[in-house]
């Protein structure tokens, strides 16, 4: 594949994995827009496993919690590594089952600009508002079995390219009261299983291929897409400590219309 297909391939996923405005959604529209070939499968795994290292070395102290919890169990109330491991189980279960049901029923057929257009216009209206009429006080220790279920069904509509991930689980916990910086926190803790369910298979299928050539491009767009998400991620946290999610509504608007122009038109 082209040096330059991996790179904008990385860099697009780095920036957007974890801000609420879709990478799957901006992935599927490369073909389209450029006239490139499909990145395919492999790609976008490594690209999803980079952000997978990045998003687990910026919350490194979650992570080292989860570890701590799991080499020293105890009582659940009392051990917040374990709590979280609970949390993040029962949000992604719902994902899992009907990911499941999507793969093998609906397959790639979702993968067009129109369902992208009309999924980024209409969730991120739907942030918009939940962003800025949802009352704020919960913290991420507020958590509990029932929150986490209720943000993992919301990740389901995540399988639609262009409602994104970030964006379906973050609406959700505003919905539930939670502040912006812990909703952006509890989205991204959430998308580690996430990104590990979808990328172990086509991690085996890379490997059992032996292709050189596809497991150097794949080290490349990887690493690319490591380094972009670690930056996004910590400027984003940083926009949220003092400020709202409007930015990111904005850019959604403008691309959903413009995509629906440019295909009807």
């Amino acid at each position: 594949m082209p040096m330059t297909q991996l790179t904008v391939i990385a860099l697009i996923q780095g920036i957007t994995e974890f801000l609420p405005i879709s990478s799957s959604g901006h992935l599927v529209l490369i073909p389209s827009i450029t006239g490139w070939h499909d990145q395919g499968l492999v790609i976008d795994v490594a690209v999803h496993i980079g952000t997978l290292g990045a998003v687990m070395a910026y919350l490194w102290r979650d992570i080292g919690k989860i570890i701590i919890g799991i080499l020293k169990p105890g009582k659940v109330r009392l051990n917040v590594g374990l709590r979280l491991i609970s949390y993040l189980t029962v949000a992604t279960i719902p994902l899992v089952i009907a990911g499941g049901i999507v793969y093998e029923y609906i397959g790639a057929s979702l993968r067009s600009a129109v369902v992208v257009g009309w999924a980024t216009l209409g969730f991120g209206i739907l942030l918009f508002f939940a962003d800025r009429y949802s009352v704020t006080i919960n913290r991420l220790e507020h958590m509990t079995i029932t929150r986490a279920f209720i943000i993992g069904v919301a990740q389901i509509l995540a399988l639609i390219p262009g409602a994104s991930r970030a964006g379906t689980t973050i609406t959700m916990a505003r919905c539930l009261g939670f502040e912006r910086v812990e909703a952006a926190r509890f989205s991204m803790l959430l998308s580690i299983p996430a990104i590990v369910a979808s990328g172990v298979p086509a991690t085996l299928e890379l490997v059992r291929s032996d292709v050189p050539q596809a497991l150097n491009d794949a080290i490349f767009a990887g690493t690319m897409a490591f380094i972009t998400a670690f930056v996004s991620v910590f400027l984003m946290m940083r926009w949220l400590k003092k400020a709202s999610y409007t930015p990111f509504v904005i850019y959604r608007i403008f691309l959903g219309v413009g995509i629906l122009v440019w295909v009807y038109g």
